[in-house]
């Protein structure tokens, strides 16, 4: 079923479109990451920890990922 990308947006964050929750940027997997949403780091590249399965999240955390939350 297709629905509009504002809807999904909300489903996804619980939160609807305001203009303090701003887009952070794409992550490396191609996600759409809004601020104060939690991201790991590593090197160049970020990633919405909550796209990441647990396996995802643990091979970043050893090889020296940063969590953080995005501003």
């Amino acid at each position: 079923m297709i629905q509009h990308p504002e809807i999904t947006r909300t489903l996804r964050t619980g939160y609807p479109y305001s203009p303090k929750r701003e887009e952070y940027g794409i992550d490396a997997l191609g996600n759409e990451v809004f601020t104060d949403e939690e991201i790991l780091e590593y090197e160049d590249e970020f990633y919405l920890v909550e796209e990441l399965s647990a396996d995802a999240r643990e091979i970043l955390e050893n090889h020296g990922a940063i969590y953080k939350v995005a501003k």
